[in-house]
């Protein structure tokens, strides 16, 4: 936030400050007026309440003091509308690449996916590259992470592909953390693969600097966990998972339903499957695959609403989602509160300074779902956008210790399956174009997982 709040605009900055006064947002000094006591007092100078009379440190030194996550979240979204405007202002003719970027942009969770602490010690932001590109250069990125010892996620291999899929970058990264999980069911890597390793993280961003520059647009699917790993902040960004959308054909949409992954993409768009089931990823086929989608809108138009299918809509259902559980709570709790004989598998993947983790619950059926949601023992409720959940409280480890809870939910309501009309699973968005809904194909089902397990949440 503080390299994003040091490069805005003195006009941002004053509109900035004008909304925290109008909201009353209190940082660490208190509201603006309270800060400038104490700010002016420091200083020996005197106090003049109007931010746009204010030196520009004196608005960046208020701001900084918000610590709060919504207060940061409202600073986020000022600071993207005024990097979308600049970015227009700066391309007027909108070309197709920008379009996607400014779609990334606008999205409503872009300012929490990609707000990164980019002034802390490791992080670089891209600047401009030696020379004006003639064209505008797309890169994609794609990483694998480990689970190590402290909690953290480390980058062990990472790959770069260029528009015309030729891989740039393909290299193994020797984590500074010792690892817990090498998570090879879903990376394909070992110990033994990593022993040969000699990069570090800092290397990764000097040979990604050697052909990124602040001009290149960086293209992934959720890019923003692979830039996280990466401590790398760049404005320029297309990301699938944003771009493309769910379209529901006249079904009633539900609050909220997980973006389309990478596979599911692949299937719709390109009519092939990145990931096959029981195979572990390869960054370099998830980078193509991403840069493969951008592609088929750029050169084939394909819309980026990608059909729902039943069979997607009855995984959701087969689903229950585990949140806000507590750091210290350990996995083998949970296993009780949803049932005593549940087979599952559980891959936590605790975060540095996290205070909550969260899960999903994976059945073979959504009666198996239903059935385990009614089994469990909490509050009944609903959360922000309507789904049911629980509220489920866990016994303290000692009689004076705090009381813990957590939340169970479901991921779409019970009725919402049967609400989707059986034409919408014979569409498919392969040869889907702007304006035209001729040559329909049939979609391919998309199998459900047979055992049931708990897979944590990315």
């Amino acid at each position: 936030m503080e390299h994003a709040l040091a490069t805005a605009e003195g006009k941002v900055l004053v509109k900035l400050v004008k909304i925290a006064q109008k909201r009353g947002l209190k940082g660490e000094n208190g509201r603006w007026k309270e800060f400038l006591d104490f700010y002016d007092k420091q200083l020996g100078s005197s106090s003049l309440s109007d931010p746009s009379k204010r030196r520009r440190d004196d608005l960046i030194a208020f701001l900084t003091t918000l610590k709060k996550k919504e207060d940061l979240q409202l600073l986020a979204r000022v600071l993207k509308l005024d990097l979308v405007k600049k970015f227009k202002q700066e391309s007027p003719v909108e070309t197709a690449e920008q379009r996607l970027v400014r779609m990334t942009l606008t999205h409503d969770e872009f300012p929490l996916d990609y707000l990164f602490p980019s002034n802390t010690e490791g992080w670089v932001v891209t600047g401009p590259g030696k020379m004006k590109p003639t064209k505008i250069e797309m890169v994609a990125i794609d990483c694998e992470m480990v689970l190590c010892e402290d909690g953290s996620e480390a980058v062990v291999r990472v790959a770069a592909v260029d528009r015309d899929l030729k891989v740039i970058l393909d290299e193994f990264v020797k984590p500074n953390q010792p690892v817990v999980d090498y998570r090879t069911f879903i990376t394909g890597l070992t110990a033994d693969d990593l022993e040969k390793a000699t990069l570090s993280v800092v290397d990764i961003q000097k040979k990604l600097q050697m052909f990124i520059s602040e001009d290149t647009i960086l293209v992934g699917q959720s890019l923003n966990h692979d830039l996280k790993v990466l401590k790398m902040d760049h404005a320029r960004v297309i990301d699938t998972s944003l771009v493309f959308k769910y379209d529901y054909a006249g079904a009633r949409k539900p609050p909220r339903l997980r973006r389309p992954s990478l596979n599911y993409l692949c299937k719709c768009i390109l009519g092939y499957e990145v990931q096959k089931e029981g195979t572990p990823h390869n960054c370099v086929d998830d980078a193509e695959a991403a840069m493969k989608l951008v592609v088929a809108i750029l050169k084939d138009g394909v819309e980026t609403s990608v059909p729902i299918s039943k069979e997607l809509l009855e995984a959701e259902k087969s689903r229950l989602f585990l949140h806000r559980i507590p750091c210290n709570v350990p996995c083998e709790e949970l296993n009780g509160v949803i049932s005593s004989d549940l087979p599952h598998e559980f891959k936590p993947s605790r975060r540095e300074e996290c205070q909550y983790y969260s899960a999903v619950v994976v059945f073979n059926s959504p009666e198996e779902a239903k059935q385990a949601f009614e089994n469990i023992v909490g509050d009944l409720g609903m959360d922000s956008t309507g789904l049911s959940q629980k509220q489920v409280f866990l016994k303290p480890s000692s009689c004076s210790g705090p009381s813990l809870y957590f939340f169970v939910r479901k991921m779409v309501e019970d009725d919402l399956v049967g609400e989707v009309s059986a034409e919408e699973k014979n569409v498919s968005c392969k040869k889907r174009k702007r304006g035209h809904h001729s040559g329909k194909t049939r979609s391919k089902p998309l199998g459900r997982k047979k055992q049931r397990r708990f897979v944590k949440r990315r």
